[in-house]
Formats: structure tokens, C-alpha cells, sequence
């Protein structure tokens, strides 16, 4: 028997992963292991998709087409295989297979690894709208980094958070292609020369970035796009000599040093060491993109000029903001083009996307740290903003004398810092929030200068989610559910869940409805008692807030809720309570210790409350450690009611908060973000509004009146929760918690938690009053589903191709 007898070309599924399991990783069936099977069907699945991703780049190259390169610090993907397979139509087919060698598909899923690439909605977003470009068949190429240990691994200890490196790449990533031929160098340090026209950047250090790809298939469209993530390496692995003589350690810097800059993501930035890394990330993996993409563009047209009709390069917010420096970088001092002509170009390539209001989040850089580790990237934004005053200086009419200080790239109070916020603005033709609510606020609070400058530069796109992942995948019972309602039209089209509406009155539906939710519920309650020991009842409400752990998010004001609860139900026991199971979830910043504190505080709260018998099983707190996309796959489709409770004028968006009206929970919430337009599609009958309103803050702030003492004396309900915790009743030690309590009373309360208290307890007192009608709630939530078609990360993209990135599509 011939090699070819012996091993024939795969006739089926079955023998693809036979093939791949025995040929590819060299393991009997007999001998393998869950392990060996995951990474034999990942692989096969990745083959399957690779014959797409060649026709997807073959057909771009060959209808001419704009190609997007979109530039993000995160890029928060969910798990693979199965997300691959779905996009392959093959997923019971693999289920059959896997099952006639005695493996069960589900237990390969849930062996998968989460990447460690991202951390919040940001990266989230970022993951959906590559799904979406590539499902609408929108060419376009992710850029980031390849980060080795993610942001971190969160651990819980007697309450307190603890850093572990994530090592997701301990076994192979099955889905990556590394590209070594797809290798640049990027420049740090070192020392400018000018010579007539020519400038060199010499001296100083250097490494090489390194492509690895990761497919990204469309579902229902053959399209499948690219992850290019950038790893690094030294420009020499080691000094050979200086090992030789036994200092082993000193020969391998080359080696640590270049492999710090791809460590982590969101390096503790309260050192000047850290906030260097975290400028040469940017730098790094901004250069290896933008070389990439005009070698990318170089490969096809030899004149400039059709490089705006070829490419668009957009900024997923701040972090990629040194993109207009390196482009002029690379056209003008490699390419030598005239500074005009460059400029001309960048403007008309770059677009970029604001995703926060918080002055923290702007990248604003020391010039000595930028000159120091950039020095012709300072020269340049120097240029830029030198050119961009005489501009503004010339204007006809202006009676601003101080406009060009309120819009200068270079901030001269005190030290002088680069603000890249408004060099972001500066160098795109469009900028955009994503709310109505968060781009009207970045026109007139954010950039107010520059709106009145370029008007016709700002616009508004509502972020979005894709279905696949957030029904399909994370909720399939509810998925296959609205299919028999109203067919699959919705899969490709979201709106086409306004047909549902009708269903909300019918009784069968809701029922339904009702089991497919107390199902996911009992599914998560398993998971809570497994990962951190409490037994939760299924029948109860479950009050779900996850996300980012910060002040801005007021994971605080919820939990002052919580205390006040519990003494309201001490102070009544005999009151129609109904049970409520309150789950958080999120990270906190290594360095951000009151974030640390609001975790710590939700632990031992937990810890006190949910053995207390007078309370008994109608109220708990979870906090669940170390959030993911895998875990809010578990979390999301099981919420009863939504937490976006974020000081009004604050929240940008949010994401989390359409993830859960899509799986029925109810949202209550303040009128900030994306919740008001999440109001306007299911009714102010089904989300519960409470608060002040961003006009309201805006006022209390302008008049200089705001008290939280004064409110903490007037309401005795406040005063207890507050005492409670300053006198160390859910701690050990009495002072642990005082530094919250001084945030709200001699810090003056930054996120006017008490301003909004009697509010939101007035709310949650209306959220009681609907559960205990619960098929008048159940409405509310097919109403809720209903009402979520507009927050599609497709209609998102629709809205980025046609308005900001003047873009077209691949043949379907």
C-alpha cells in the first residue's frame, strides 16, 4: 500500500481531522488527547478558512478596492472554534464527526483559551466590528499588538485583587499565522539630522515587528479579512561575546528588551518607566502598521495620489495617535514627498474615532519624554502645529485672540506636553463619537475649537454588537427561538427584530421565553457555586453590572444600594422582598487602588450579607473574578436587569448595555450614552431611567453648589450606609474603607453618587414593583429584544463605509 492508498485526500469532515490530528500533530487516535483534538479541529478549521481568506484578498486586488487599516490598542476576541465553524455552516457537521471518535464538540469549546488581547468595551467593540466588516465583506485589516500575557489574570484574595501574568500562549495558538517575511523596523531614541531636504534618524535602538495573522471570517459572506498583530524582536538576539565570558544575563537584554515593549497590555503607568512603555507600545505597533499598509498600497499603485481612493487608516481612539506623525514620517523622510503633498494625503486617509470624555484618556505627552524617545516624531508634531497656528492666526474676522491656546497640538501651561487628542482631530477629515449623546458632548465640550474650525469634520456613529457572537453563540436557544418567530431574515439584518413586538403579548412566546432564560440561569448559578463557592437561587432576580472596574462606572453607587437594601430588609423583614441576586464583574487598573478598594468592598459586603439569615436567599452578592468574553457569554444571556449607571455625561457608549437588552434583560440606568438611545427603541415603559440629566450635571457644576455632605445630613438612609462603612462594620479593619468614605464626603463626591442615590433607590423600589409581575415583565423583555435591532455592530459599519471611510464591498 502507497503513501497515497494509505492516506487518501480527505473525502470528509471526519477524515480532515483524522488527517490533521495523526499527519499534522502526530498523534494516534488512541493516544490523543482533548487537547490533540482541540488543536486538530482548530487547524482544520483554519485550512478551511484559509481558502477563503486567499479568494477575499484576490478579489480586493482585483476590483481595485479601498482597503480599511484600522489601528487598536484591544482587540477583545471570543473563542474560535466555534465562531469559525458557524462561519463555515459546519457546526453540527463537526459535532457529528467529533462524536464518531467518541469526542463531544462542546468539551473542545469550552477548552478553548480566551485571547489576552484586550480588557473592556473598547477591545470588544473592536472584535465585533472586524466580524462585522468581514461579514458584510468590507476589505479591511486589523492592527495591534500580540501582547504575551494580556493585561493580567485576575485573582481575588480575602477580597483584594491580585495581578497574574495571563500566559495564553502556553500552548500553540492554532489560529495565528506568523509572518517573518513581514518584518519593519521601528526606531526609538537616537538623534535627527538634517541635510538640505533630506532627514536621517540615526543612532539610538531598534527592533524589529514581527506579523502574525489571525483570520476573520463573515458570516453569510464568503469574505474573510486579517488580524495583524505585531510581535517583537531584537535587531540582535544576544551579544555572543559578552555571553562567552559568562555574563549571561547582559547578552540576552537585547532579547528582554525588544520582548517588554509586547508584555503586557496597559502597563502600570504610575512610574515614568511605565509611561515610557506604554508610549514606545504605541510607537511600535503605529509604525509596523502604517509601513505595513503603505507597502501594502505600494505592491498595487506607484502614485500617491490614489492613496486616499485605496486605503483608510482609522484611530480606535487616542492610542494610535501618533499615526499622523509616522505617515508624515514615512512619505515625507522616506518616500520624499513635499511636506504639502504628505499632508494633503494624511488628512484625507486618517479618521478617528473618540471613545471618552475623561481628560485622562487623551494621551498627552511630556515633549522631553517624546523627544527623548521620538525625536523626529516631536519635530514633525512641532511642524504640524507651527503651520496649523499661522492658519489660524490668518483667519479673517477672528475675534479669539487666545483660539490657537485652545487648540494648539503643543499645551504650553507649565510643562510643555503633546495633546494627541487634538492631534488626532487635526490630522483626520472626520471624527466621530459613538452615541448622539457622546458626539454632541465631544462637539461642544470636548473640541469645541476645533468643531467651530472644521464643522463639516464631526460626526456620529452608535457603536454596535454582532449578533453572531452575542445570540448565536452565547444565547443559541433564544437565537433558534426568534428564528421560528420570525424566520433568520434578522441574522443579516437586526432591525428585523422590531418584528418580534408582536410577540411580546403572546403568552406562548413569552413562555418560552421564560424557559429559555430560567435555563441560562441555572447554567450560570452552577458556574457562581463552582468558581467561588456561593449557591445562588435561579429563581431570583439576577441584577448583573460587569465591566471596567472605575469611579466613572460607579460600581460604587450600586453598592451603596446593596447595603441599604440589606438594612432596609433587617429594619422589614416581613416585607414582600423579592429575591435578588446582584453579580459584578471587572477588572481594576494594577495601579488604580480605588478601584481596587470598590473590589475589595463588593467582596466583603458579599461576605457579610449572603450568610445573613434574616435576609436569607433574597439577596446575594457575586463578584466573579477575572471577567472575559467567555465568562460574559455565561453572564449576559442569564441578566435579568441591566446596571449602566454611570454619571450622566460621562459613559461614552457602552456596549455592554446592548448585549444585554438583546438577551431580554431590562436596563436601569442613567440618561448617558448609548442608554438614551436604547430609551428612544423600547419605550420608557420597559428600561428604568434615573438621575440627573447631563444638562442638570452641567448645571450643578457651573454653579459651584454641589454638597455630598450637605446631601449625607439630609438623608438618614445615607448617613447609616456611609457610617456602616466608616466604622468598619464589613471589614476587619475599621479603616480600610475610609478612603471611599473621604471620596464622598471630603472629596465632594467627583461622580455625584449621592446626588443621584435617592433617585436611583426610587428606581430600584420600581424595578421590585414590575418583577413581582412577572408576565407583564416578560413583555418587557420581548420588548427589549425587539427593540435592540439598531445596536448592530453591521449597521455600525454601514454607517463608517458609507460616512466616514467612503468605502465599498466585495461581490457577495
Amino acid at each position: 500500500m502507497n503513501f497515497q492508498e494509505r492516506w487518501p485526500q480527505p473525502s470528509s469532515l471526519k477524515q480532515a481531522l483524522l488527517a490533521r490530528l495523526v499527519l499534522g500533530l502526530g498523534v494516534s487516535q488512541e493516544q490523543a488527547s482533548l487537547r490533540d483534538w482541540f488543536q486538530a479541529t482548530a487547524l482544520t478549521v483554519r485550512e478551511l478558512l484559509t481558502a477563503r481568506w486567499h479568494e477575499t484578498n484576490r478579489q480586493v486586488r482585483d476590483h481595485g478596492l479601498k482597503q480599511v487599516s484600522y489601528l487598536s490598542m484591544e482587540f477583545l476576541l471570543g473563542r474560535g472554534l466555534q465562531n469559525g465553524l458557524m462561519a463555515l455552516n459546519i457546526l453540527d457537521e463537526c459535532r457529528e464527526a467529533l462524536a464518531e471518535c467518541g469526542v463531544r464538540l462542546e468539551d473542545l469549546i469550552e477548552l478553548e483559551v480566551t485571547p489576552a488581547l484586550g480588557n473592556g468595551g473598547l477591545g470588544r467593540l473592536a472584535a465585533c466590528f472586524l466580524d462585522s466588516m468581514a461579514s458584510l465583506g468590507l476589505p479591511s485589516i486589523g492592527y495591534g499588538i500580540r501582547y504575551e500575557f494580556g493585561m493580567f489574570r485576575q485573582e481575588v484574595i480575602d477580597g483584594w485583587q491580585i495581578e497574574r501574568p495571563d500566559d495564553w500562549l502556553a500552548d500553540s495558538n492554532p489560529w495565528e499565522f506568523m509572518r517573518p517575511e513581514r518584518q519593519y523596523l521601528v526606531r526609538f531614541g537616537g538623534r535627527v539630522v538634517h541635510e538640505g531636504n533630506r532627514v536621517h534618524w540615526l543612532d539610538g535602538e531598534a527592533v524589529y515587528a514581527i506579523a502574525y495573522d489571525t483570520l476573520v471570517p463573515g458570516h453569510g459572506h464568503y469574505a474573510v479579512n486579517t488580524l495583524r498583530l505585531w510581535g517583537a524582536r531584537p535587531v540582535e538576539p544576544m551579544d555572543l561575546a559578552t555571553f562567552n565570558r559568562g555574563a549571561f544575563m547582559e547578552a540576552l537584554s537585547p532579547q528582554l528588551r525588544a520582548r517588554t515593549v509586547v508584555r503586557v497590555l496597559y502597563p502600570d503607568d504610575s512610574t515614568i518607566e511605565g509611561r515610557e512603555l506604554r508610549l514606545r507600545q504605541e510607537h511600535f505597533f503605529v509604525s509596523a502598521s502604517i509601513q505595513d499598509t503603505l507597502r501594502r498600497f505600494r505592491a498595487d499603485y506607484d502614485d500617491w495620489a490614489l492613496l486616499p481612493d485605496k486605503i483608510s487608516i482609522h484611530l480606535n481612539d487616542t492610542h494610535p495617535a501618533l499615526a499622523p506623525a509616522e505617515l508624515m514620517r514615512q512619505l515625507v523622510d522616506e518616500h520624499l514627498l513635499a511636506w504639502d503633498d504628505a499632508w494633503d494625503l494624511v488628512t484625507r486617509v486618517l479618521s478617528y474615532t473618540n471613545h471618552t470624555l475623561m481628560p485622562e484618556a487623551l494621551e498627552i505627552w511630556p515633549c522631553d519624554m517624546m523627544g527623548r524617545l521620538l525625536p523626529r516624531h516631536l519635530q514633525i508634531i512641532e511642524e504640524i502645529n507651527r503651520r496649523f497656528g499661522q492658519q489660524v492666526e490668518a483667519r479673517p474676522g477672528d475675534n479669539q485672540p487666545d483660539l490657537f491656546a485652545k487648540v494648539s497640538v503643543i499645551q504650553e501651561d507649565g510643562e510643555r506636553r503633546v495633546n494627541m487628542g487634538r492631534l488626532s482631530v487635526l490630522s483626520s477629515h472626520k471624527v466621530n463619537g459613538v452615541s448622539r449623546l457622546h458626539s454632541r458632548l465631544v462637539r461642544e465640550r470636548l473640541f469645541p475649537e476645533f468643531a467651530e474650525l472644521f464643522p463639516e469634520r464631526f460626526a456620529n456613529v452608535t457603536n454596535g454588537i454582532t449578533p453572531r457572537l452575542w445570540l448565536n453563540l452565547a444565547n443559541p436557544k433564544l437565537a433558534t427561538l426568534i428564528n421560528e418567530t420570525i424566520g433568520d431574515g434578522w441574522q443579516r439584518d437586526l432591525s428585523r427584530l422590531a418584528d418580534l413586538r408582536p410577540s411580546a403579548e403572546d403568552d406562548a412566546f413569552c413562555g418560552r421565553l421564560a424557559d429559555i432564560k430560567a435555563l441560562n440561569k441555572q447554567r450560570l448559578a452552577k458556574l457562581i457555586a463552582h468558581r467561588v463557592g456561593i449557591e445562588v437561587n435561579p429563581a431570583a432576580m439576577f441584577d448583573v453590572q460587569v465591566k471596567r472596574i472605575h469611579e466613572y462606572k460607579r460600581q460604587l453607587l450600586n453598592l451603596l444600594h446593596v447595603i441599604a437594601r440589606w438594612n432596609a430588609m433587617r429594619a422589614a423583614p416581613e416585607q414582600d422582598w423579592p429575591a435578588r441576586v446582584v453579580i459584578m464583574a471587572g477588572k481594576a487598573a494594577s495601579a488604580y487602588h480605588m478601584a481596587k478598594l470598590i473590589i475589595k468592598l463588593a467582596h466583603d459586603i458579599g461576605r457579610r450579607i449572603n450568610n445573613d439569615p434574616v435576609t436569607g436567599d433574597r439577596l446575594k452578592l457575586v463578584f466573579l473574578p477575572d471577567y472575559s468574553v467567555s465568562l460574559a457569554e455565561y453572564i449576559i444571556p442569564a441578566a435579568d436587569l441591566s446596571e449602566q449607571i454611570s454619571l450622566a455625561g460621562t459613559e461614552a457608549s457602552g456596549t455592554g448595555n446592548m448585549k444585554l437588552a438583546l438577551n431580554g434583560a431590562l436596563t436601569i440606568g442613567t440618561a448617558d450614552g448609548a442608554n438614551v438611545e436604547i430609551a428612544e427603541q423600547v419605550g420608557p415603559e420597559d428600561i428604568f431611567i434615573f438621575g440627573m440629566s447631563v444638562e442638570e450635571v452641567a448645571a450643578l457644576d457651573a454653579s459651584g453648589t454641589y454638597s455630598s455632605r450637605e446631601i449625607y445630613r439630609n438623608s438618614q438612609q445615607l448617613q447609616e450606609v456611609i457610617d456602616q462603612l466608616g466604622a468598619g462594620q464589613f471589614s476587619s479593619d475599621p479603616a480600610c474603607f475610609w478612603p471611599i468614605v473621604d471620596s464622598l464626603l471630603d472629596g465632594n463626591d467627583h461622580f455625584k453618587l449621592l446626588a443621584d442615590f435617592d433617585s436611583y433607590w426610587q428606581a430600584q423600589r420600581a424595578v421590585d414593583r414590575a418583577w413581582r409581575d412577572q408576565p407583564a415583565w416578560l413583555r418587557k423583555a420581548a420588548r427589549n429584544i425587539a427593540g435592540a435591532g439598531r445596536f448592530s455592530s453591521d449597521r455600525s459599519i454601514r454607517d463608517y463605509a458609507s460616512r466616514i471611510w467612503n468605502a465599498g464591498y466585495l461581490p457577495a
